[in-house]
C-alpha cells in the first residue's frame, strides 16, 4: 500500500508561508504504522513555480509524475475544495487505478454529496484521520471494502453511497505521532517563498471545538470535542522548534487556547521553566483571565487572536457565539496590552440581526480598543460554508458578488476549472458567497472591512477626534471620507479642526518612528556627531492628556495647552516623551554636521546638557 497525501494549491501567502501540519502529523502517523506515505504541498509548488500554465493540468500532472500510488487523498478546506475535485478528475484519467479520498474541514456535512455528485472520489474520511484512515487503507490493502470503518463515507461496488459511523477521536493526544518533516520542502524554503520573516512555524496544539458559532464548521468537524495536547508534549514540540532552522515564534493552532485553563497554566508553566520561547495563539475573550495571561507572557506569548465577532451582545447571541454574559473586551485588550501581548481583535460584519446600530457598536468596540494602543483589528464579511448553521439556514439565497473577495477563500478559485464548479455546485460552494441582503450594503461594508482597520490602528485618535467634531457615527463619516476620493490624512487636512491636525501630526510621527531603527550610540568623543533621533512637535493642546481621556472613555474639555513632545523610535515601537522648550532648543541646535567639539566652541556647555537627552535616547553619536 503506497499512499500520496497531498495539500490543495492556493495562493495565499499566509498559508503558503509554512508547512500544513495536519498533513504533517498524518504523514507522521502513517510512518509509523509502517506504510508507505508520501506528502506533497501544491500550495507550495505553485508559489514555487513549478505548475506552469493551466493550474489543474498541471497539479494532475505533477502527480502523476511522482509514480504509482495506490491512494491519492486531498487534504482540503472549503477554499481548496474545489481544485481538489478538479485534479482529482484530471488524474483519475491519468491513473485510473488509483483511489481518490478527500479529508479535511472543507468536506464537513456535504460528505454524501460529494460523493453523489463526484463519481471520481472513493471516500471521504471524516474527522481526525489518525485512526480511520489508517483502518481504511488496511482495509483496501487486503481487498476488502470499507463496510464498517468509522469515520469513513464511501462508495460500494453498486455505486451506493455507505456513511459509516462517526468514530471517537483519539482520547491520549500525548501519544500522536511526530511530525514528517522530512517529506515536505524545509521550513526554510517556504519562508524564503513567502518572504515572511517573522519564522512563525504552526504547531497542532490542540484539536476541536465544544462551540457550535452559527458562522463557523470547526466544533462540527471535531464532533463537538476540544482537547489540548497534554502541556509537557506542547511545550516539548515548542521547545524542538530552537532546533528548526527558519523556526523564530510558534503558532498554535487550537483555536481556543484556554479552553482547558488547567492544561494551559500547566503549559505555560513547562515553558517558563524550560526558558520561554516566542509563541501565539487563538482564544476566547471568555477563556482568559489576569492569572492566566501571567503566566502566558511569562512563557513566552506574544501575540493572542480573540475572536469576538460583534460588539452588539444581541449578534453574537443570534450567531450563537454563547460569550459569557458579563465579559469585558476592553478590560482584556487592556490586560493583554499591559502584558505585551498584542490582542487582535476579529469581528464579522452583516451577521445576521446586525442594524446600523450594532454595526455602529462594533466599530466602536474597534476604535476603543484601538485608543488603549497596541490593539491588531481584523474585519470580515462572512461566509456561510458548507456545514455551517449558517449555510444550512441561508446557503440557498447565498451567492457570490463580483469584486468581493471571499475572506475564507484568499486566493483560491481563481482557475477556469474552479470557477466552473463554483458557479455549478453553488451550494457546496458558498465558501464564495456572501449571506443574501442589499448588494450595496455589501459592497460598503467589504470596503469598510479592508479600510478601517489601518487607520484605527494608525491613527486612532485623530479618528476619534475627527468623529468627536463631526458628531454621528463611525460608518456616516467613513463614507464622507470615501466620498472625498482622497486618502484620510488628506481628508483630515481638508475638514478637520486644528486639534484634529495636531492629532494627525503626532500619530504621522509615532509611524515614522515605529519604521525607524535607533543606532546605537558610539562613543562620545569631540568628533563625534551628535544626532537627533526623535521628532519634536510643538502644539497647542495637550493631545497625551487627551488620548489618555479616549482610551478610558472619559470626557475632557479642548482647551488650549501649548505642549512639545518628542517622538522616538523604542523596542516597541515608537515613544512620546513631553519636553520643555529648553530641550526643544536644545535639539533644534543640533545640525547633524557638526562635531561635538564644533558645538562646544560655538555653545559652550552643550557637551554636558547633551548628557540626559543620550540617557533618554533623544540624541545618538556617530563618527560620520
Amino acid at each position: 500500500m503506497r499512499c500520496l497525501l497531498v495539500q490543495s494549491p492556493h495562493r495565499d501567502s499566509f498559508g503558503y508561508s509554512m508547512p500544513p501540519p495536519g498533513l504533517l502529523r498524518l504523514g507522521g502517523e502513517l510512518e509509523r504504522q509502517g506504510i508507505e506515505v508520501e506528502l506533497e504541498d501544491l500550495a507550495w509548488c505553485l508559489a514555487a513555480g513549478k505548475l506552469e500554465g493551466d493550474l489543474i493540468e498541471a497539479c494532475a500532472q505533477h502527480l502523476a509524475g511522482r509514480g504509482t500510488f495506490s491512494v491519492v487523498g486531498f487534504s482540503v478546506m472549503g477554499a481548496t475544495l474545489p481544485a481538489a475535485l478538479a485534479i482529482a478528475a484530471d488524474l483519475r484519467a491519468l491513473s485510473p487505478a488509483t483511489r481518490i479520498i478527500l479529508g479535511g474541514p472543507g468536506t464537513t456535512g456535504i460528505d454524501r454529496e460529494l460523493l453523489t455528485r463526484f463519481p471520481v472520489l472513493d471516500a471521504v474520511v471524516r474527522g481526525e484521520g489518525e485512526v480511520s484512515l489508517v483502518a481504511l487503507l488496511r482495509r483496501w490493502e487486503e481487498g476488502a471494502d470499507a463496510a464498517g470503518v468509522a469515520g469513513v463515507t464511501w462508495r460500494s461496488a453498486k455505486e451506493v453511497v455507505v456513511r459509516e459511523e462517526e468514530t471517537a477521536p483519539p482520547i491520549d493526544l500525548s501519544q500522536v505521532a511526530p511530525y514528517a518533516r522530512h517529506l515536505l520542502p524545509a521550513l526554510v524554503e517556504y519562508k524564503h517563498l513567502s518572504g515572511e520573516s517573522e519564522g512563525l512555524t504552526p504547531i497542532d496544539s490542540g484539536r476541536g471545538c465544544v462551540y457550535d458559532c452559527s458562522f463557523c464548521t470547526i466544533g462540527r468537524f471535531w464532533q463537538r470535542r476540544s482537547r489540548p495536547l497534554p502541556a509537557a508534549k506542547l511545550a516539548d514540540e515548542v521547545q524542538e522548534l530552537r532546533k528548526l532552522e527558519g523556526a523564530r515564534q510558534a503558532y498554535l493552532c487550537h483555536d481556543i487556547f484556554g479552553a482547558g485553563r488547567a492544561e494551559a497554566l500547566a503549559f505555560c508553566a513547562e515553558m517558563s521553566r524550560r526558558g520561554p520561547w516566542p509563541w501565539e495563539c487563538r482564544a476566547r475573550v471568555d477563556h482568559l483571565d489576569p492569572e492566566l495571561l501571567d503566566a502566558m507572557a511569562q512563557a513566552g506569548c506574544y501575540r493572542v487572536l480573540l475572536g469576538v465577532e460583534s460588539g452588539a451582545p444581541a449578534v453574537r447571541e443570534l450567531c450563537n457565539k454563547q460569550l459569557r454574559a458579563n465579559t469585558d473586551v476592553l478590560a482584556m485588550v487592556r490586560a493583554c496590552i499591559e502584558r505585551s501581548i498584542t490582542p487582535i481583535l476579529s469581528l464579522i460584519l452583516g451577521l445576521p440581526g446586525e442594524g446600523d446600530a450594532e454595526l455602529e457598536a462594533s466599530l466602536e468596540l474597534c476604535l476603543r480598543a484601538s485608543l488603549i494602543g497596541g490593539a491588531n483589528i481584523s474585519l470580515h464579511l462572512v461566509n456561510p460554508q458548507p456545514g455551517c448553521s449558517l449555510a444550512e439556514e441561508f446557503g440557498t439565497g447565498s451567492r457570490p458578488i463580483a469584486g468581493i473577495a471571499p475572506d475564507m477563500a484568499l486566493g483560491a478559485g481563481e482557475s477556469p476549472r474552479e470557477r466552473e464548479l463554483i458557479a455549478r455546485h453553488p451550494d457546496l460552494f458558498s465558501t464564495w458567497s456572501l449571506l443574501p441582503g442589499d448588494e450595496g450594503k455589501m459592497r460598503y461594508l467589504a470596503e469598510l472591512a479592508a479600510l478601517l482597520p489601518p487607520i484605527m490602528m494608525h491613527f486612532p485618535r485623530t479618528w476619534a477626534l475627527m468623529l468627536r467634531d463631526r458628531g454621528g457615527g463611525q460608518a456616516d463619516m467613513f463614507r464622507a471620507w470615501r466620498s472625498t476620493g482622497g486618502s484620510f490624512e488628506e481628508f483630515v487636512r481638508a475638514r478637520g479642526t486644528a486639534v484634529c491636525l495636531e492629532a494627525l501630526a503626532w500619530e504621522e510621527a509615532i509611524q515614522r518612528a515605529a519604521a525607524a531603527s535607533a543606532p546605537r550610540s558610539e562613543e562620545t568623543a569631540s568628533h563625534a556627531i551628535p544626532r537627533v533621533l526623535a521628532e519634536h512637535l510643538s502644539l497647542e493642546h495637550d493631545l497625551p492628556t487627551i488620548a489618555d481621556c479616549l482610551a478610558r472613555g472619559e470626557e475632557f474639555e479642548l482647551l488650549p495647552e501649548p505642549t512639545r513632545l518628542c517622538v522616538q523610535p523604542s523596542a516597541k515601537g515608537a515613544r512620546t516623551s513631553r519636553v520643555g522648550a529648553h530641550v526643544e532648543d536644545l535639539l533644534c541646535s543640533l545640525d547633524g554636521a557638526s562635531t561635538l567639539a564644533q558645538l562646544e566652541a560655538r555653545n559652550p556647555g552643550i557637551s554636558t546638557a547633551l548628557e540626559p537627552l543620550v540617557q533618554a535616547g533623544l540624541v545618538s553619536f556617530s563618527s560620520n
